[in-house]
């Protein structure tokens, strides 16, 4: 009997990475979305609305899941701000009423909830950001708390910035669209608000490794931070990106401003886990699929 796992935000940037590697592993993917998945003819769609308890109830009790890789939410800090309880709902309310519906209708359900650290110190609410920080930081702490009141097998995974084909709104995506879209002129022009800042840039298919090894070995309770251990400046990518293209590219900073980002080891290692894509291969591919989205158009 194939494993199943319910794979939740199943159409979005990682989802359509999970469903291929999952399925390609040998599970049976149930692919949660609100409209046609993309790849419908390779995984079980079951459309269902997260912020809506009820249904949520309804899909747990209907598919009992073995594997549970929690993906979807509201991940825009300039939309919680202006519906902070949209944001509320489908991050934190939308984990809370899956846990919920786990209790009581499948306890041996083994998940992944992709949130992100905390965001703000919760002794100190100056800190406190934005309404997308609460969000997300709720979410958080009902995975935890779940995890410990009830004794559920859930771990927290906390990734870094995902980069790899595939439609997504981070920078280097929106940067390897912009130079796709001016490939065959002499030169193009990119605006970064400060180009040495320093992020952990980390592929889409490694992080989606990485969630398939927490499921095997991760311990429950636990949170398990997702990154690639090394941090590059905007700068720093936009010249590998000139390096994989003929176009000269002139870059337009407001500031110049260095970050520092402290790398240490993560638990995730101690699961003999590492990233195998390189950032140019990353680049790369990010680059063919923006050449190939404009071909379709």
């Amino acid at each position: 009997m194939r494993k199943s796992i319910l794979i939740t935000g199943a159409g979005g940037f990682t989802g359509l990475h999970a469903c291929r590697y999952f399925r390609q592993a040998g599970f049976e993917v149930i692919a949660v979305t609100r409209s046609k998945h993309p790849d419908s003819f390779y995984v079980k769609e079951y459309p269902c609305d997260l912020t809506d308890a009820s249904a949520v109830a309804t899909l747990i009790q209907a598919v009992q899941p073995q594997y549970l890789l929690h993906l979807a939410g509201q991940n825009h800090v300039g939309k919680s701000w202006e519906e902070p309880l949209t944001s509320m709902e489908n991050n934190a309310f939308a984990t809370l009423y899956l846990l919920e519906a786990l209790r009581k209708f499948c306890p041996g359900c083994k998940s992944i909830i992709v949130g992100s650290a905390l965001q703000f110190d919760l002794n100190d609410m100056t800190s406190l950001k934005h309404p997308y920080a609460l969000s997300k930081t709720s979410q958080v702490l009902f995975a935890q708390a779940w995890a410990q009141l009830y004794q559920l097998p859930i771990i927290i995974a906390s990734p870094s910035n995902l980069i790899g084909p595939g439609h997504s709104t981070g920078v280097c995506s929106l940067l390897a669209a912009q130079i796709i879209a001016s490939e065959h002129c002499e030169q193009i022009t990119l605006h970064v608000p400060n180009s040495l800042v320093r992020r952990d840039f980390l592929d889409i298919r490694d992080a989606v490794r990485a969630y398939a090894i927490l499921l095997e070995k991760g311990v429950y309770g636990e949170s398990y931070e997702v990154r690639s251990g090394h941090s590059k400046s905007l700068e720093e990518i936009i010249n590998c990106f000139q390096t994989l293209v003929k176009t000269n590219i002139e870059v337009v900073t407001d500031k110049q401003e260095e970050s520092f980002i402290e790398i240490l080891p993560t638990k995730l290692n101690q699961l003999l886990w590492e990233p195998t894509i390189p950032l140019q291969d990353s680049l790369s591919d990010i680059l063919s699929y923006h050449r190939n989205q404009n071909l379709k158009k």
